[in-house]
């Protein structure tokens, strides 16, 4: 009994964390988010080197799924949606879960080791697909507890299919002659960095992603899967604003 204790207290001390604290000012509010450190170093050393280097300021939210993801980190707008420019892909740390609140790094289908700038908010627990799918999403910070709202106000914009739109409605979104501006998109103003002392914020308890120890790599349930799929498809998903930009 003794040993068992132990054992649980050893492992609930394995995954307290500390945590670099970052901000993310945007037009719907904003976002603090506490990176995991120790758990991510390769992970948060990336994103962190975006943030430094002002890549993810004036970019845009891309994609919205209800219940699902809210995705950003790849695109600026002027008169069209512009890919960011990345940073070779990193290797993949898939060791801790998917559990609403949390951050982690988009990537393409079959390929594990694929994510560059790319990152997305878990608006639920998701941890029973993306914690095994294309070798496990890895999960580098959570969203501290005032910023859900700033997420629940960009879940509840009008879409146009999957992009979360500002003053456009659906009618407009279906309209070939509907322009679409800067201020017609959900904009992260600014990402800044308010404490690089890896202990700044105390007190975290991220979960374990227990489930990848379980996949067989050839096993189909490890792969894509239509319900939650986080494959890159935007040229073909932002190909339909080109028909239908808003200038």
């Amino acid at each position: 009994m003794k040993k068992l204790l132990l054992g649980t207290l050893l492992a609930t001390a394995a995954f307290a964390s500390n945590a670099t604290v970052v901000e993310m000012q945007t037009s719907q509010g904003t976002i603090k988010i506490d990176l995991f450190d120790q758990q991510t170093p390769k992970t948060v050393a990336n994103f962190l080197s975006y943030v430094e280097s002002e890549a993810y300021n004036q970019t845009v939210i891309h994609r919205s799924i209800e219940k699902f993801i809210i995705q950003g980190g790849g695109f600026t707008f002027t008169d069209d949606f512009e890919a960011i420019e990345t940073s070779p892909a990193i290797i993949n740390e898939p060791v801790l879960s998917n559990v609403k609140g949390t951050v982690s790094m988009a990537k393409l289908s079959n390929n594990a080791n694929s994510a560059t700038s790319q990152w997305f908010f878990n608006l639920k627990d998701n941890s029973a697909n993306l914690d095994v799918q294309n070798g496990g999403f890895t999960v580098f910070g959570q969203i501290t507890p005032d910023s859900y709202a700033v997420l629940d106000k960009i879940s509840a914009l009008v879409h146009c299919g999957e992009i979360p739109v500002v003053d456009i409605t659906k009618e407009q979104c279906a309209n070939a002659d509907t322009t679409l501006t800067i201020a017609n998109l959900v904009a992260i103003n600014s990402a800044v960095i308010l404490d690089d002392d890896p202990n700044s914020s105390v007190n975290l308890s991220p979960k374990e992603n227990t489930l990848i120890d379980n996949v067989n790599p050839t096993d189909p349930s490890s792969g894509d899967s239509s319900s939650g799929s986080m494959s890159w498809l935007l040229p073909l998903l932002l190909l339909g604003f080109k028909r239908r930009r808003v200038a």
